[in-house]
This record gives C-alpha cells, structure tokens and sequence, in this order.
C-alpha cells in the first residue's frame, strides 16, 4: 500500500480483518456440522464418537454466533434460521429417526444457511479490501461511540424525542383546550391572591 497507514484507518483495517477471520470460523464449523450430519448413516461409523463430536460443534456454533452477531453489527447477513437448524438438530440419531424428507429439508436449510454465511463473509472481505486500500469505510453508530465518537445513545434518544411529545402536549392543553384555561385562571388568581397577602 502506498503512503502511511493513519491510526484511524489503521484501526479500521484490524477490524474488518477481526471480522473477516471470526466468520471464516464460524463457516469452517457450520461446515463440519455437516460433515458430522452426513457421515452418521454411513456404515462402519462409530456412531457414539459422531454424537460426541455433533455435541461440541453445536455448543462451540452458539458460543461464536452471539459473537460474530455482536461483532458483525449491520453486516451481520447469515440466514435467521441458522441458529434455528442447530437447536432443533438435538441429536443425530433423532435426526435420522425421522422421514428422509425431513432429512433432505433440514440439509436444505442448512445449505441456504451456509450461502448466507458465504454471502457475509465475501461482504466483509470487500469492505477488508477496500480500508486496506485506503477507502474510509463507514462503521456502524454504536462503533464510533464505542471508539471514542461521542453522541447519544439511541435510548437516550427516544427518552428524549418522549419527553418533548409530552411537554408538547400538556403545553398545548394548558394552552388551547377550556381546562387549560380553567387551570390557568386558577393559577392566576392563587398568584394574585398570593400577591395581595402582606404579613404584619
């Protein structure tokens, strides 16, 4: 690359690149869930050892999808029936206990699962490709306040937008409505009787 990297866009390119390998991983194990799906009928297999081992790739796929989630942030882009497809798959010979149509549905799933994660994945490695470039890439909002970016918080925000609809409407009560004057001539005699009272 020509020319100084910038702290900022050095900063940037680490974390286009922490994505990047987050979701490599994440689709290396979605592809030996299948590996461990499609090879239990197969026979001569220790079957005992494939459950064990479909066991740890599920447990080790719902630890990294809350991160990769978190971590991806709006280019976050995987199927929503990802998870879905792990937590129903409670074991493999439940699985195969079912009709193969059922089978074949779920290898559907998981293959439409796995184009979304490939889809992600080369979305990151453009956005990687172009910081490393020089192009300054737009992060998310929650990023920049969390790098030092500044601003409100998007419930401070609606707490905020809330408060003004509320005061908005009790001023235009007070206001334009026959109790809001009412309330204000009340206001105004309690304050001029107030006024009148003089102490000895």
């Amino acid at each position: 690359m020509a020319g100084k990297v910038s702290k900022k866009q050095q900063k940037l390119i680490d974390t286009m690149d922490r994505r990047v390998n987050m979701c490599r991983e994440f689709m290396n194990d979605w592809l030996l869930f299948n590996q461990i799906l499609s090879a239990y009928p197969s026979p001569g297999v220790n079957k005992a050892q494939l459950e064990n081992q479909f066991l740890k790739i599920k447990s080790k796929l719902a630890r990294e999808h809350n991160v990769l989630k978190d971590s991806l942030a709006s280019d976050y882009a995987i199927d929503r029936n990802t998870m879905q497809i792990v937590s129903s798959s409670t074991n493999l010979e439940s699985i195969y206990a079912q009709s193969e149509v059922s089978v074949k549905k779920l290898q559907g799933e998981w293959h439409k699962s796995f184009i979304s994660i490939n889809e992600t994945l080369g979305q990151i490695e453009d956005k990687k490709a172009r910081a490393e470039a020089g192009e300054k890439i737009q992060l998310d909002p929650t990023e920049a306040i969390n790098t030092g970016g500044g601003g409100m918080s998007d419930k401070s925000k609606k707490n905020l937008i809330i408060a003004v609809v509320v005061i908005a409407v009790i001023a235009g009560l007070l206001l334009f409505t026959p109790i809001g004057k009412t309330y204000m001539d009340s206001i105004k005699s309690l304050t001029g009787n107030r006024e009148g009272i003089t102490l000895d």
